[in-house]
């Protein structure tokens, strides 16, 4: 008997990038396809039904996403189709061929006004308009397939791709003096530790722990982007003065959550997946940098 089919959409992210370096380990239990822009394109949903009509995966993991949070503002065709149009009909693929649907979220579903850390169930009110293109997309996968993890994550690092760290790495190399703002709270993922659990999910929903919902995902601890900064300083050994500055001295196009702390308690419960301390994963993630 062949093994269940995985699909997992966006192989060139961050998140894809490590799914795909981990996969080797549990090719005993599944087959794996890895998608790009070029096989699996979100900004194409008409191409969707004829690609779940080939391939009839058992799981399909989107790691997929329009990312650029900025952008999102004057881009909302882009950001919307992408990000809620296109998942809504993969799950409703997936709905017809009894297919579980894993899909990643974020932390930006929440307005930032919280001052103890979101449960899956609370109230979601996104201040960007990238935020509220994934909180459709939430909407629309859980409507239309109801086999459905979605996952919401935060502050998403790894050594592939841009993100804050390697833009720190950078500047804190090039620069005597950066200025981080410190008025912003959350807590880091590293992609790999994401990667990790979305494959042990797997796994266990094989074995028949069947669990279906909104959950939360991200490294243990809670800090600001300035102690985040520091602390990727601290370990690569770079002398850069790093000062803390509030939101209001950095403007971006987009709005950000001042709080954005999650409970994770509901996946630890229902999966067993353990959190790793954001210090940790930072310290594995520079050294493979380095």
């Amino acid at each position: 008997m062949s093994n269940p089919l995985v699909v997992i959409s966006g192989k060139n992210g961050q998140l894809g990038y490590e799914l795909l370096q981990l996969s080797v380990n549990f090719q005993n239990e599944f087959d794996f396809l890895f998608t790009d822009r070029d096989t699996f394109n979100l900004s194409m949903p008409e191409n969707i039904p004829a690609f779940f009509e080939k391939h009839q995966p058992a799981y399909f993991i989107n790691c997929a996403a329009y990312t650029a949070v900025d952008k999102a503002e004057t881009e909302q065709a882009q950001a919307y189709i992408s990000n809620a149009t296109a998942v809504g009909v993969i799950a409703h693929e997936c709905q017809k061929i009894d297919c579980t649907l894993m899909t990643i979220s974020t932390d930006y579903v929440f307005n930032g006004l919280g001052t103890q850390p979101y449960l899956p169930g609370d109230v979601t009110d996104p201040v960007n308009y990238y935020g509220y293109t994934k909180w459709v997309g939430e909407q629309l996968a859980r409507e239309n397939n109801v086999k459905t993890i979605i996952i919401r994550t935060s502050w998403v690092y790894s050594t592939h791709g841009n993100n804050f760290v390697k833009t720190m790495m950078r500047l804190l190399k090039e620069r005597s003096v950066l200025n981080v703002v410190s008025d912003q709270i959350g807590s880091p993922t590293y992609a790999q530790d994401l990667a990790r659990a979305i494959l042990m999910i797997l796994v266990s929903l094989k074995n028949g722990n069947a669990h279906y919902g909104i959950y939360h995902y991200c490294n243990e601890g809670v800090i600001s982007w300035y102690e985040f900064a520091t602390a990727i300083r601290d370990f690569s050994g770079f002398s850069c003065n790093v000062l803390p500055i509030p939101t209001t001295e950095y403007p971006t196009p987009a709005k950000r959550p001042a709080y954005s702390v999650m409970d994770k308690n509901q996946l630890i419960n229902d999966f067993g997946i353990k959190m790793i301390p954001w210090r940790e994963s930072l310290e594995i993630c520079l050294q493979r940098l380095s």
